[in-house]
């Protein structure tokens, strides 16, 4: 019998419209879909893909918001166990992750894990958050020859991404909010900010001027800087 195929599998940033033909041809198609579970009973990407799996059995798959590296390292082994296990009775497994699987995904650590063990593994992209945001913002993130660079809001020390000769993109910048706000109006770039929460989601939240956003915006903002000469 042979081994079944692993489909890292982008859902797009929350409006199931975003949903690209080759992943809703996999979903349709795949044996077993694998949601994530961070244990907060929200699975945002199960909800994304639901009318296109119905019946299919669901792999819950934990994935605890967590840094310390042991747990994770532990987390994605026993992920990746089950689905190689699932993948050696020759089933095809759908793994659904917002986004792009290849942007900030827990996918990735599954997926090298499931190459490692000799099973076939493959990354299909989707529609990433932040172009989604820029889209609702009726912006582009940069033209001609200004730069683009993503960072994580939860980086330890964001000053230096402030400074760059760049256009930025502070992605899952809920938890870090208030502090983004103050080290943008540090730097005289406050008025240049826009943020969008929950883009494509139930209760979706759009701030063309960041300064006028409110103090909790949830975990899924996304922060626009342009600092090009478009801004």
């Amino acid at each position: 019998m042979s081994k079944g195929t692993l489909y890292g599998l982008g859902v797009g940033p929350g409006d199931p419209e975003l949903l690209t033909l080759k992943a809703v041809r996999i979903l349709k198609e795949a044996d077993v879909i694998a949601v994530p579970d961070k244990g907060s009973g929200e699975k945002t990407a199960l909800h994304i893909v639901e009318a296109y799996i119905q019946g299919k059995p669901l792999l819950p798959c934990a994935t605890p918001m967590v840094r310390d590296q042991q747990v994770l390292d532990t987390a994605h082994h026993r992920i990746a166990d089950s689905i190689c296990a699932l993948l050696e009775e020759g089933k095809t497994v759908a793994f659904i992750t917002l986004g792009d699987p290849t942007v900030y995904s827990t996918y990735m650590y599954v997926h090298r894990r499931v190459l490692e063990r000799g099973y076939e593994a493959v990354l299909v992209p989707g529609v990433p958050s932040f172009c989604a945001v820029a889209a609702r913002l009726g912006q582009s993130l940069c033209e001609q020859s200004e730069r683009l660079m993503i960072v994580p809001a939860s980086h330890k020390d964001i000053g230096d991404w402030l400074d760059a000769d760049a256009n930025l993109v502070f992605m899952k910048a809920g938890r870090e909010i208030g502090a983004l706000r103050e080290a943008l109006r540090s730097r005289g770039l406050l008025e240049k900010a826009s943020l969008v929460a929950n883009c494509g989601m139930e209760g979706e939240q759009v701030f063309p001027r960041f300064a006028d956003m409110p103090e909790d915006t949830g975990y899924f903002s996304v922060v626009l800087v342009k600092k090009g000469a478009k801004a």
